[in-house]
């Protein structure tokens, strides 16, 4: 297959360019500066632009562009960053697979989706909740309206990513490495979490199989914060004694600390288990020993 990925640089991006490559696909990378190298193709998302040619003989475009959710306080102007960062890029692009047929659009979201769900189990089917994660979600998923009614659209609504460098183990470690590890809150929200060889294993499977809608990218196990933390703890031999009381996460991060750490999501992937889709982790113990052993 020739595959077109926009949002190609970041942690998924840059592993799933590889992943397809190791499995004979052609990929192309969307890039924002000018191409320097015979894989790149250029183009503008604020200006609707993509550089002729760049979808010609394409089967598949994956859209991963979004500005970092968790990296600053949400300030109006920044939610509308976070917001323009995501439905722009996918405007474009899904106008774009509807012009050239291009028959398959493999898109991002988030589990953000469903809203703070408790101990309630969401799947696919659920509805999504209320908050500005969940609005947010419901407008990046809408607007890849345009390439409904002429691709294969796969919305995936992706989950926290463990991985070795980077995404929220990476930022997380430091902490645990100086014996600073503690629970966020209650310890009771739900961490629907998945390694990223499985993020990436699970993308490259919507691409080549028939699958399409929803698609929940996190892994079977979703376990609480008090969990995570003992488990991110045991792997890297620290104890977590510490709180982060709700208080004072509100205080310094707001509505960031409201919904992305004291929020969660009991979410299963659901769709992805029904297609027989194989987690090479599907517990955290292991998911975050094969993270600390890289």
């Amino acid at each position: 297959m020739r595959v077109v990925i926009a949002g190609s640089s970041g942690l998924i991006g840059s592993s799933l360019v590889a992943a397809l490559r190791g499995a004979g696909h052609d990929v192309l990378r969307l890039v924002r500066r000018r191409p320097s190298g015979p894989d790149e193709r250029g183009w503008d998302p604020p200006a609707g632009r993509i550089d002729g040619g760049a979808l010609d003989g394409v089967d598949a475009v994956v859209n991963l562009c979004g500005a970092g959710v968790a990296d600053k306080r949400w300030s109006d102007a920044r939610k509308q960053v976070l917001l323009d960062s995501r439905t722009v890029p996918t405007e474009v692009l899904a106008a774009a697979v509807a012009e050239h047929g291009v028959p398959v659009l493999v898109n991002s979201s988030a589990i953000g989706y469903y809203g703070d769900t408790g101990d309630e189990v969401v799947d696919e089917t659920c509805p999504s909740g209320t908050g500005f994660l969940a609005g947010l979600c419901r407008q990046w998923e809408a607007a890849t309206a345009p390439a409904d009614e002429h691709a294969r659209v796969v919305r995936m609504r992706t989950g926290l990513v463990i991985s070795p460098a980077g995404g929220l183990f990476g930022k997380i470690k430091p902490l645990f490495t100086f014996f600073l590890g503690g629970r966020l809150g209650d310890g009771r929200q739900y961490m629907p979490w998945i390694s990223l060889d499985d993020a990436v294993a699970a993308i490259r499977f919507v691409v080549e199989h028939d699958v399409s809608g929803p698609v929940n990218i996190t892994a079977p196990s979703p376990v609480t914060n008090a969990e995570f933390t003992r488990t991110v703890g045991h792997a890297l031999r620290r104890p977590t004694p510490w709180v982060a009381p709700a208080f004072a996460l509100k205080a310094v991060l707001g509505e960031v600390a409201e919904e992305g750490l004291l929020a969660g999501q009991r979410a299963v992937p659901r769709v992805l288990e029904q297609r027989g889709f194989r987690f090479l982790h599907p517990a955290l113990g292991a998911a975050v020993a094969a993270a600390v052993e890289r």
